[in-house]
């Protein structure tokens, strides 16, 4: 009877331990997430600004034409931002045909880069 009565109460003990780590693990795993998503908002934001930052400095504050290199540079710098948006405002901006039409299309890109920029 004894054995019993201490089989019930270890096995109670083991479930209920079970059921506070299982809790435990999901409310850390929750908050992981919500870590990541920081993280990734960070990341983001930080190679967003890292651009303008470069395409200002670069092409904006130029007092001689924008080399081969640093075309390259800023191209690829736009393109690992994995935005579509700025990818095909970048593109106009590029091809854009006179100075009136460039001046429009890096006031636009300025614009949205600052606008994707999550603060919080």
């Amino acid at each position: 009877m004894k054995s019993k009565v201490l089989l019930a109460v270890m096995f109670i003990a083991l479930l209920a331990g079970n059921i506070f780590f299982g809790l435990s693990y999901l409310a850390k795993q929750k908050e992981l997430e919500g870590t990541q998503i920081v993280i990734s908002t960070q990341r983001y934001n930080a190679m967003m600004l890292n651009f303008a930052k470069m395409f200002i400095k670069r092409v904006l504050k130029a007092d001689k034409e924008v080399d081969f290199e640093t075309r390259l540079k800023l191209e690829n710098a736009v393109r690992d931002l994995k935005d579509d948006q700025v990818l095909q405002l970048w593109q106009q901006f590029v091809n854009s045909k006179d100075e009136v039409e460039a001046q429009k299309n890096v006031k636009d890109l300025l614009d949205t880069i600052m606008d994707k920029v999550y603060i919080r």
